[in-house]
């Protein structure tokens, strides 16, 4: 249970930070800074190691505060924090309709797959 509240601590944090209108001001919008405030995945991992540095101060999740834990908790925040960012979006659960390849779509593809073994 404390490795889920973690996670969903890190997604929310990281959803603001990224996405939040409170910080559109001060968020970076260019250079290697624009690139980590616009990227869910990096700062995920940011967001987690900062957690892990703040879990003394509350009772939701506590861990040592170790190089193997910052490291292992930055992984998880930013892995988890990408996916779930990629799944909910502001109007709810994302989905692609897959797309059907037509017959000549396929016969062009054996054509090309066919030239290229050769």
């Amino acid at each position: 249970m404390e490795l889920l509240t973690f996670i969903l601590v890190a997604y929310g944090l990281t959803q603001i930070i990224v996405y939040g209108k409170i910080f559109s001001y001060i968020r970076p919008t260019k250079g290697k800074l624009g690139e980590l405030f616009h990227c869910p995945m990096c700062m995920g991992f940011h967001v987690g190691w900062f957690l892990m540095l703040l879990s003394s101060f509350t009772e939701l999740f506590n861990f040592d505060v170790t190089v193997t834990n910052f490291f292992l908790l930055g992984w998880l925040s930013s892995g988890t924090s990408y996916v779930l960012s990629m799944v909910f979006g502001d109007s709810g659960i994302q989905y692609s309709q897959r797309m059907e390849i037509t017959q000549d779509e396929r016969l062009l593809d054996s054509e090309v797959d066919a030239s290229a073994s050769s």
